[in-house]
């Protein structure tokens, strides 16, 4: 049989990208299989969709979604590529892999390969995710719209040129790490006015869901809703000052440059 979807690799981001594509196509179209047979046996048991070993996805799936971490994927490869450079009908290979293009997948397919590569974020999991994609040239238009279709439940899809994909990826990819360190800062110092913890979280939570929420509904820029928020001579503006005066700018700045510099690393760069 014939699968249109197969996942090689059930960790967080394969699994919440499966999960987005059951959820939109059908389990009956999604093969899963992992290391830990055991792992995508109990996953694809909560979908509603089959388990099997990477070969068979290999073998049967249209749409290959490599779900594995840059440093196993030249391993994986030594295992499929005899069947990948055997097989008669059409497929795509979809790279997840920080910092390897689509040429070093390709490469390590023996042979030139239609090949997508993707960036999503943690958020899909929830269905509010950023995928950033884009395609070698053996990859159609038709392909691609069903695709993003497919994903479409994991959150927010853009193409992107893959020469800027390092860089656009640490803000979408690396960026939730740095927001959740922000919420957990923001719930702690609510705690220490003496509001209740889980309270507290809630409120910091929800003002950065429906801060984001404002920004993408009304297109403004953070600068001007940020000057909105804030009243001369009022308390929103004494906070501001004070992230001004420690340098809120340059410390998020350093840390987006550390994550690019290992993205960097990771590509060989």
């Amino acid at each position: 049989m014939e699968y249109q979807f197969g996942f090689i690799g059930t960790g967080n981001m394969g699994g919440a990208l499966a999960a987005a594509v059951c959820k939109k196509t059908g389990p009956d179209k999604v093969l899963l299989s992992d290391k830990a047979m055991s792992k995508a046996e109990t996953l694809a048991e909560s979908l509603g969709c089959t388990a099997s070993d990477s070969l068979t996805v290999a073998e049967s799936c249209q749409y290959i979604f490599l779900g594995v971490k840059p440093q196993m994927m030249a391993g994986l490869f030594d295992e499929i590529r005899p069947i990948l450079q055997k097989r008669e009908s059409r497929f795509l290979l979809v790279t997840m892999a920080a910092g390897l293009s689509m040429d070093t997948i390709s490469d390590l397919g023996g042979k030139k390969l239609p090949v997508i590569r993707i960036m999503p974020n943690m958020p899909v999991s929830a269905g509010e995710g950023m995928i950033l994609y884009t395609a070698n040239s053996l990859v159609t238009e038709e392909e691609l719209s069903v695709f993003t279709d497919v994903l479409s439940f994991a959150g927010r899809l853009d193409r992107i040129d893959e020469s800027h994909l390092d860089a656009a990826s640490v803000i979408s990819s690396c960026s939730p790490a740095f927001m959740f360190m922000f919420m957990k800062a923001m719930a702690e110092a609510g705690v220490t006015l003496g509001l209740d913890p889980e309270k507290s979280r809630l409120y910091a939570e929800q003002a950065m869901l429906g801060s984001a929420a404002l920004a993408l509904m009304t297109g403004e820029d953070p600068e001007t809703l940020r000057i909105q928020v804030c009243s001369p001579g009022g308390t929103t503006i004494e906070g501001v000052k004070s992230l001004e005066k420690n340098e809120l700018d340059r410390i998020v700045s350093e840390a987006v440059t550390a994550s690019y510099r290992r993205t960097l690393e990771l590509a060989g760069k």
